[in-house]
């Protein structure tokens, strides 16, 4: 499912117009990437936990020459999806 059948989906699922499940999903994602820039997290009981994580600084190799490079640290963001959420999935 690609951004256009998603909102096709929200659209039909939710009696929204095309155009305003797409104005939704793009403040959900804008709110979600804000909230994950504070370094907060966002919580969505039953489906699951948007949040960042450090990665320290590590040693890695590039495959073209196998000459060692430093990866610097970042942050990341990772989501863990809720326990209603795996159960529905692996049925």
């Amino acid at each position: 499912m690609n951004k256009a059948d998603l909102i096709t989906s929200m659209a039909e699922k939710s009696k929204l117009t095309k155009k305003d499940a797409e104005t939704a999903l793009k403040a959900f994602i804008e709110s979600v990437q804000e909230t994950l820039e504070k370094g907060e997290k966002v919580q969505l009981i039953g489906f699951g936990t948007f949040e960042t994580r450090q990665r320290a600084e590590r040693v890695g190799r590039n495959p073209r020459t196998k000459e060692e490079i430093i990866i610097p640290a970042s942050t990341v963001p990772v989501f863990k999806p809720g326990k209603e959420f795996k159960e529905r999935v692996n049925k």
